[in-house]
């Protein structure tokens, strides 16, 4: 790609581009020159990163370059680049929040998980952008500005959210991976809108210490990488796991919930689905349709449970006081939690239990539950504005991956464009909290069906 520095793992995965770490065919150093040359290149219009930490990057990657030359392997993530959401303290860094108010008491320093990327030997590049306060599914921020999302260089489309900026940076291969949080579809959202792999962790497994947070009964942490594979490796390096292989589909049970998840899809979504689907019973899975009346009632349990949450954390006063510098339909959301009861909050509290323990039973017998991640593709920012409908386009970007943070699941997104669209399609596999393992291998045996991802031509960027 002319006048483009190549991105340095395009033609590897994690594990590849690790090989050849220890090879001495590349160094952690060089690696870094490289993405940092990419950052100043496509940034400027992408606007993936709120904080490019390139000194402190150069100084990290020299270290591992160090600590290998000295026969210190610190694991399979070692010398891997990754970019953080703008919600997680990184010691020497600024965090916003994705705000234009100050809620640093908020967050307090860097926290377990951040630790434990650098104890991995993770190359931290910055920090990316969020919608403010997490709070948003179509991953527009209007007050600190909207990622470009890397697909369409010709009209500035919706990355998702709310970990937009992570979405976008390892889709245009600004960083191998990104780390983002998932309180109703914050991964595996952003993820499918940009046409690269999320996966949603049970809340709990890590630890959110030194992390915004939005709702605390729903928050977790989350990967966005380029590849299933890639987010086993992930996965398994940050919490001590063996290698995740796919799993076999013969026998393989895979629910089909309704009503909602199947319904109202653009074409290019139902075209994708429809054959995925198809492959997978080709492949010998079973689907098995799945009678879930319960997600009618999602839309009055997260909005006002995460709105009570959010106002917990600013605090009233704060609210009222710096509500005009917030964005309008964030600031618009959250003022629902001002008029939430403390009986409300509480028997919100109680039904998401009950639904956990509901859906768990429901999930007896099967491996997981199948849908498309998103109803549609990544529509024009401009359908997203603070119009009443464009409010209500957005709150509805999160139909299908809410439920799997009310009902206590974890979860991935695949890449399954390849199958019939121009622009990304995500879909999405749920399965039982503590089961992530399962999800991952069910996710990579989706990828062994449909490919590697491709990925955007970005060269439009420049």
């Amino acid at each position: 790609m002319a006048g483009l520095t190549p991105d340095p793992l395009a033609a590897d995965d994690i594990a590849g581009y690790g090989d050849r770490l220890r090879r001495g065919e590349t160094t952690a150093e060089a690696t870094a020159e490289a993405y940092l040359e990419r950052i100043a290149a496509l940034d400027l219009k992408l606007g993936a990163f709120e904080y490019v930490a390139a000194d402190q990057a150069r100084c990290a990657a020299r270290s591992i370059d160090k600590l290998l030359a000295a026969g210190t392997d610190l694991g399979p993530l070692m010398g891997v680049p990754v970019a953080v959401k703008d919600l997680f303290a990184v010691e020497g860094m600024p965090t916003t929040a994705g705000s234009n108010v100050d809620v640093s008491d908020t967050i307090g320093p860097e926290g377990t998980f951040v630790k434990s990327l650098k104890q991995a030997g993770c190359v931290i590049f910055g920090k990316t952008k969020t919608v403010e306060f997490a709070l948003g599914g179509a991953g527009t921020n209007f007050v600190r500005g909207t990622p470009w999302n890397p697909w369409d260089a010709a009209q500035h489309r919706a990355p998702g959210g709310s970990s937009s900026g992570s979405a976008v940076a390892v889709a245009a291969g600004l960083s191998a991976f990104a780390i983002g949080s998932d309180t109703g579809g914050s991964v595996r959202g952003p993820a499918a809108f940009c046409g690269v792999f999320g996966l949603k962790t049970t809340v709990g497994l890590w630890p959110t210490d030194g992390v915004f947070p939005l709702s605390r009964t729903l928050d977790t942490i989350g990967p966005l990488t380029r590849s299933a594979a890639d987010g086993a490796i992930v996965f398994a390096a940050l919490s001590g796991q063996a290698t995740i292989a796919p799993t076999p589909c013969q026998g393989l049970r895979l629910g089909k919930p309704a009503p909602n998840f199947f319904e109202n899809l653009d074409e290019d979504v139902e075209r994708c689905s429809t054959a995925m689907i198809a492959a997978l019973t080709e492949a010998g899975a079973e689907i098995i349709d799945v009678d879930v009346p319960e997600v009618a009632e999602l839309s009055t349990l997260f909005a006002p449970l995460s709105a009570c949450e959010l106002i917990a954390v600013l605090g009233r006063e704060r609210f009222l006081a710096e509500r005009d510098k917030m964005d309008p339909v964030v600031a618009g959301r959250a003022a629902l939690g001002l008029e939430t009861t403390a009986d409300t909050y509480i028997r919100l509290l109680w039904r998401h239990r009950d639904l956990c323990r509901i859906m768990d039973e429901r999930m007896d017998g099967l491996d997981g539950w199948i849908t498309p991640t998103r109803s549609t593709i990544a529509l024009p920012v401009t359908d997203y504005d603070t119009s009443e409908a464009g409010i209500k386009r957005a709150s509805k970007t999160g139909l299908n991956t809410r439920p799997g943070n009310l009902f206590g699941f974890c979860g991935t997104s695949t890449p399954i464009h390849a199958l019939g669209s121009d622009l990304p399609v995500g879909f999405q596999v749920m399965c039982p909290a503590g089961a992530e393992e399962r999800a991952l291998s069910i996710a990579r045996t989706f990828e062994e069906i449909v490919g590697a991802p491709p990925m955007p031509d970005v060269s439009a960027f420049l």
